[in-house]
C-alpha cells in the first residue's frame, strides 16, 4: 500500500478546499487601484477592407480615456506562430502577419478593430457603438476546398494563395507507400471529417495589464496555462519589453484544455495600452466574444486508406488531410496538423508503410490552434474509425484484428518517426474485455431490441505521444522554443519546504500531486509541502502546462532538484553525526549512519543548513535550495483502449450512451484519484465531440453556433457513469519518475469508440451504414437510416 500522502495515494486535492469555499482567486477577481476597462469593437463581417475608422464622436462620450486603432500599433510587432513548418518540397511555410488589432483588412467574424478604454466597461461599450466604420466587404472564403481553389479570394493579400503549407510525412515513404496500397489484398477508404470545436472553458479570458513608470516595469495578470512563454513572445516580438521589466501573473484559471496556452492580440493590448494610459486596463471576454476570438479546435477533413494483405495484416496506411488554420497562424497552430499528428499515425499497431499528407489552409475563420490531445484525436480518429470499416468489409471481429496488428515487441521505432519505448497493448484490451463486460454485450443487445432500440458496441486503441521533447530534435523541426521544464526546491530553516515549478495548474491537481513525489523522497508528510506557480517573478523559467507534460518534465525536473537537496542535507548529516557521507541513508524523515542507531531528524538537519555552527562552512556554504532544468529524451507513450455501448432510438436517430470503460496505461501513477478525475473528463469532451459538439459557419463566414443556444454542450444526464482502469502499468523508461502522461487520453481514445458503436447499432438494426460524421445528432443518424 502507497503510503499516506506518498506516491501512490489518492490523496484529496488541497485546492480544491479554496475553490468549493468560494476563495479561488482569478484573473477577473483582481483589481487593480485606478484601473479603466476595454471593450473590443469587433468586426461583423468576415472579409473586408477597412477604408475608414471615425473615432471622433465616440471620443467625446463621458468615461472614455482612449480610443485605439490600428494605426496606433504600426510599428509594434504582431503575434508570433512559434513553429516553423517545412512544406515537403523544403519551403518554409506562408507566414502571414498578426496584428494586435487589425490593419487594412478584417479577416474573420470577431477580428478587433478598435479597442476603447473607459472608466466603465459600460461607458466603453457606449462608446464603442459611436465608433463609425467605413468597410468595403469581400467575398469570404470558409470552405477548404474552394479556399485552395484557382482564383479564390486570398485571405490574406501578400501571400501567393490560401494554402500555408503543403506537408509531407515521411516523404521518402511515399514510393513504398504508393506500391504497398497497390500490391494490397484489400484497401479500406474513408474520408471523415474532425469536426471543429469550442473549448468552453468555464472560466473566459481575462487580461489585466498595469504600469510602473517609477520603475518602467510592466505586469500582465492572465489567463494563462504557460506565464514564462507569454512574457517571452509578448515582450521580444510583440511589444519589445526586456523580459526583466516583464512580469506574467497567471493565478487561479478556470480550466484550459489548450485554448489558454496561446498568447493573444487581448493581452498585449492591455500591456500596450497600460504604459499608454499610463493607468491599469482590465478585459474580461464575454462568452459571446469567447466564441468568436478563442483559438477553436480540430476542422479536419481526412482521405484515409488502409491496405491488409491476404491474412490482414496491415501493410500500409495513406492520408490526406486539409487543415484549417484560420485567418491566422496562433502561437502552436502550424504544429498540430503535421508533428503532434503525423507522428501518430502508426497507432498500436506495427504497419510497415505509412505516407501522410497534410495541406493546411487560411479561411475567413477563427484561428485553429490546439485542443485537448491536439492532432493525437485527429489521427486515433482516423485510424480507429478505417480499422473498423475494414473489419466490417472483411467480416472479421474487430478487436481480434487489432489484437492480430499489435506491436509486441519495445522499443519500437515506427515508420513516422518516433519510438515507443515501452507497451502492452494485450494487457489494455484483455482489461478493457473485462471491466467493460464484453462477453455479456449480446444478452444486452437483446434485451434492448425486445424494447425496440438498436444496441451497437464500439471499441477502440489510442496511443498519443505527451511532453514534446527533446528541445533539440523539435527544434530541428521548427519549434522555436526549448521544451525542457524547470523546478526551484527551497527548504525553510524548520524543515517545511516550498517548490518553484514552471508548470502551470488550471485543474490538473499539482498543488496535491506534486507534493507526494517530495514526500516520498524525503519521508515527511505532504502537508509541509507547497507548491508555487503562475507567477514569472518568483518560478524558474518553465514552459507551462500542456500536451499531459506536468509530471513527465516539469515533475521530473522536480526530482532532479530534490536529489540535489537531499544529497547536500547527507553532508550535513554526515557532519552532526561524525560519521562519512556515504554512509548516510535517508529513510521516513530520518538521516542514519548505516549499520548503527545513530540518526538525526529532517528538521534539525535543515535547521543546521541556516544555523551553521556544527560544520565547517567551507566545505557546505549555508542553506538549502537548489534548481533543475529537465529536458527530456524522448516523448511519453501512454496507450490504451476504450468501449462504448449505446443504443440508437429507430424512430428518431437519438443516441443514447448506455455504458463507458476505458483501460489505460500511463506507466506509474502518483495519485489514482486524479488520474480518473482527468480521464472522466477528457471522455466527457470526447462524447460532446462525438454526439453534440459542433462549431459551424455559414458560407459568408458567420459564426452559426455562437452561444450555448447553438453550441450544444454535453451535460450531466448526456453521460453515463464510467468504467475506469489504469492498473496495466508499463513505467516510462526515460524519466525518473516512470510517469507518461493522462490529462488528454480520454478525449483522444473516446470519439472513435462512440461512432464505431453508433455503427454497429445501426447495422445491427439492418441498415447498411459505412460512416456518419461527428457530431452524430440524431438529424444524422435518422438520415443515415433512411439510407
Amino acid at each position: 500500500m502507497p503510503k499516506d500522502g506518498g506516491i501512490g495515494a489518492s490523496t484529496k486535492r488541497r485546492e480544491d478546499v479554496r475553490f468549493l469555499t468560494g476563495n479561488g482567486k482569478y484573473t477577473d477577481d483582481i483589481n487593480v487601484r485606478g484601473q479603466a476597462y476595454v471593450h473590443f469593437l469587433r468586426s461583423d463581417v468576415a472579409h473586408a477592407k477597412i477604408k475608414g475608422i471615425n473615432t471622433s464622436a465616440a471620443e467625446a462620450m463621458p468615461g472614455v480615456v482612449k480610443i485605439f486603432t490600428g494605426a496606433d500599433f504600426e510599428g509594434v510587432g504582431g503575434i508570433p506562430c512559434g513553429w516553423l513548418v517545412t512544406d515537403r518540397h523544403g519551403e518554409p511555410m506562408q507566414e502571414p502577419a498578426h496584428p494586435v488589432l487589425a490593419q487594412g483588412k478584417v479577416r474573420h467574424v470577431g477580428d478587433p478593430i478598435a479597442a476603447v478604454v473607459a472608466e466603465s466597461l459600460a461607458e466603453a461599450r457606449d462608446a464603442a457603438e459611436a465608433i463609425e466604420l467605413d468597410l468595403e466587404e469581400l467575398p469570404a472564403v470558409v470552405n477548404m476546398k474552394a479556399a485552395l481553389a484557382d482564383g479564390a479570394t486570398k485571405v490574406h493579400d501578400d501571400l501567393n494563395n490560401n494554402l500555408c503549407y503543403d506537408w509531407g510525412f515521411v516523404e521518402e515513404n511515399k514510393g513504398a507507400v504508393d506500391a504497398a496500397i497497390k500490391g494490397a489484398a484489400h484497401v479500406t477508404t474513408l474520408e471523415l471529417v474532425n469536426n471543429r470545436l469550442v473549448a468552453n472553458p468555464m472560466e473566459p479570458r481575462v487580461a489585466v495589464g498595469d504600469y510602473d513608470r517609477s520603475d518602467e516595469q510592466h505586469t500582465l495578470y492572465t489567463t494563462s496555462q504557460n506565464p514564462h512563454v507569454i512574457r517571452l513572445l509578448m515582450g521580444a516580438f510583440v511589444l519589445g519589453i526586456p523580459e526583466h521589466k516583464l512580469r506574467v501573473v497567471a493565478p487561479d484559471v478556470g480550466g484550459g484544455f489548450g485554448t489558454k496556452i496561446f498568447h493573444y492580440a487581448e493581452e498585449a493590448f492591455c500591456t500596450f495600452a497600460a504604459k499608454a494610459c499610463n493607468r491599469p486596463v482590465k478585459w474580461t471576454a464575454s462568452r459571446s466574444e469567447a466564441f468568436m476570438s478563442d483559438a477553436h479546435g480540430r476542422d479536419h477533413v481526412t482521405k484515409i486508406e488502409l491496405a491488409l494483405d491476404k491474412d490482414n495484416n496491415f501493410v500500409a496506411v495513406r492520408t490526406e488531410t486539409l487543415a484549417n488554420m484560420g485567418a491566422y497562424l496562433s502561437t502552436f497552430a502550424s504544429s498540430v496538423p503535421t508533428w503532434l499528428h503525423g507522428t501518430l499515425m502508426a497507432g498500436n499497431y506495427k504497419t510497415p508503410n505509412i505516407y501522410v499528407n497534410v495541406k493546411a489552409v487560411f479561411t475567413n475563420t477563427v484561428p485553429v490552434d490546439a485542443y485537448r490531445g491536439a492532432g493525437r484525436p485527429e489521427a486515433t480518429f482516423q485510424l480507429e474509425r478505417v480499422i473498423d470499416k475494414a473489419a466490417r468489409e472483411l467480416g472479421v471481429d474487430p478487436i481480434a484484428l487489432r489484437r492480430q496488428n499489435y506491436i509486441t515487441e519495445f522499443p519500437y521505432a515506427t515508420p513516422v518517426a518516433v519510438e515507443y519505448d515501452t507497451g502492452d497493448y494485450n494487457a489494455t484490451m484483455d482489461k478493457l474485455e473485462e471491466i467493460a463486460d464484453i462477453a455479456g454485450f449480446a444478452a444486452r443487445r437483446k434485451e434492448s431490441e425486445a424494447r425496440g432500440m438498436m444496441r451497437g458496441l464500439g471499441i477502440n486503441n489510442y496511443i498519443e505521444a505527451c511532453g514534446i521533447a527533446p528541445s533539440n530534435l523539435v527544434g530541428q523541426l521548427g519549434a522555436r522554443a526549448g521544451l525542457y521544464d524547470a523546478a526551484t526546491v527551497r527548504v525553510n530553516a524548520t524543515g517545511s519546504i516550498s517548490v518553484m515549478v514552471g508548470a502551470h495548474s488550471h485543474g490538473q491537481g499539482h498543488e496535491t500531486a506534486f507534493p507526494q513525489v517530495v514526500a516520498e523522497m524525503i519521508g515527511i508528510d505532504a502537508s509541509q509541502i507547497d507548491i508555487v506557480h503562475g507567477d514569472t517573478s518568483k518560478v524558474p523559467f518553465g514552459m507551462g502546462t500542456y500536451g499531459s507534460r506536468s509530471l513527465a518534465v516539469c515533475g521530473s525536473a522536480m526530482v532532479r532538484a530534490t536529489e540535489k537537496i537531499i544529497n547536500k542535507a547527507k553532508k550535513i548529516a554526515a557532519h552532526l553525526m561524525e560519521a562519512a557521507e556515504a554512509d548516510i541513508e535517508l529513510k521516513d524523515g530520518n538521516f542514519s549512519v548505516a549499520g548503527t542507531d545513530k540518526s538525526v531528524a529532517w528538521g534539525d538537519v535543515t535547521l543546521a543548513a541556516y544555523v551553521p555552527h556544527n560544520y565547517p562552512l567551507e566545505d557546505i556554504e549555508p542553506g538549502l535550495e537548489e534548481t533543475a532544468f529537465y529536458d527530456p529524451a524522448n516523448f511519453t507513450y501512454p496507450a490504451g483502449a476504450y468501449c462504448c455501448e449505446v443504443e440508437v432510438d429507430p424512430d428518431t436517430g437519438k443516441v443514447t450512451i448506455e455504458r463507458f470503460a476505458a483501460a489505460d496505461d500511463f506507466g506509474n501513477v502518483i495519485n489514482p484519484m486524479i488520474v480518473s478525475g482527468q480521464v472522466h473528463g477528457g471522455i466527457a469532451q470526447g462524447i460532446g465531440q462525438a454526439l453534440m459538439e459542433n462549431c459551424v459557419y455559414d458560407d459568408e463566414g458567420q459564426l452559426l453556433s455562437a452561444s450555448y443556444m447553438d453550441y450544444t454542450m454535453p451535460r450531466a444526464d448526456d453521460l453515463p457513469f464510467y468504467t475506469v482502469d489504469h492498473s496495466c502499468q508499463t513505467p516510462c523508461t526515460h524519466n525518473p519518475l516512470g510517469v507518461k502522461g493522462c490529462g488528454e487520453a480520454g478525449a483522444i481514445g473516446s470519439p472513435p469508440s462512440v461512432i464505431n458503436a453508433v455503427i454497429d447499432a445501426l447495422n445491427s438494426g439492418g441498415h447498411d451504414v459505412a460512416h456518419i460524421d461527428m457530431p452524430a445528432t440524431p438529424a444524422r443518424v435518422w438520415a443515415a437510416m433512411q439510407g
